[in-house]
């Protein structure tokens, strides 16, 4: 099962707090994927898997209230300008975009230009840039605010793994290991190569994990209150951005604007 087709757990026996009609609107509104512009009912059922007259009152109800828009015409929906406006809100209030511009493009506007930098956030097991400084040069790699990376398995993912102290860290594979229990070991595995590589130079790498044809190298970045855990990150197309250049030149300045940039001590394993 794919993560993004996970349901959350809620039975009301485990969390009397937890709200299943507010979850499951969640739920909805993330069934949509990057270059997707519509989906049906039938379409949002069979990726939440929840029956087809629940997913039409959640319809209506997102439509209502604006996060869901419907065109009349196909009876498909697509997301609405709510969804717009909230994403814009949270990006407004990470103050630490605004602090690491700077950084950032210091890190882009080296040797290389086809270098990008990005900044990303954990979002269940995936990382979602929420700043990019893209490559000087027209590339077929385009990264933007908004693009998704894998956790487990990107340099800017490992990076956030072995920033996170333990207990949350913990429950981030806990819930990986239920939406998907196959590649637990994988997980394992590549965590602890990032933890040794993190211990032994203050960064990690992701040469051909995510992508083939892309090489990073990334680091954490605490935001001013310590509640947020982000990656730094700085890669490109492998055939132009190589795996000596990146640890020769760019590791150093990478570590240290993530310093500048953290409020507060590493946490170690």
């Amino acid at each position: 099962m794919n993560d993004e087709d996970y349901i959350a757990d809620t039975d009301p026996d485990k969390d009397r707090n937890f709200i299943t009609a507010l979850a499951r609107g969640l739920d909805v509104l993330r069934c949509f994927r990057p270059n997707e512009t519509a989906l049906s009912n039938q379409d949002i059922a069979a990726r939440t898997g929840l029956p087809k007259p629940t997913i039409s009152r959640l319809t209506h109800t997102l439509c209502k209230l604006d996060y869901l828009a419907l065109d009349p015409q196909t009876g498909a929906y697509r997301l609405g300008a709510g969804v717009l406006s909230l994403g814009f809100g949270v990006l407004s209030g990470m103050e630490i975009g605004e602090r690491a511009a700077g950084e950032m493009r210091a890190l882009r506007n080296g040797p290389n230009s086809y270098i990008t930098c990005a900044l990303g956030e954990r979002h269940r097991t995936e990382v979602v840039y929420v700043a990019v400084h893209r490559s000087l040069e027209d590339v077929s790699l385009t990264m933007h605010v908004g693009s998704r990376l894998p956790l487990f398995f990107s340099a800017v993912g490992r990076a956030i793994l072995v920033g996170m102290d333990c207990d949350a860290r913990d429950e981030v594979f806990d819930f990986a290991r239920v939406s998907d229990s196959d590649h637990e070991t994988a997980r394992r595995k590549s965590y602890d190569m990032a933890r040794r590589e993190y211990d032994a130079a203050g960064y990690c790498t992701g040469y051909g994990d995510w992508r083939p044809d892309v090489n990073g190298i990334a680091a954490p970045v605490f935001s001013l209150n310590g509640s947020r855990v982000y990656g730094l990150n700085v890669g490109g197309p492998s055939f132009h951005v190589k795996k000596k250049q990146l640890e020769d030149f760019y590791a150093k300045p990478l570590v240290e604007a993530a310093k500048i940039l953290s409020m507060r001590p590493e946490q170690k394993a």
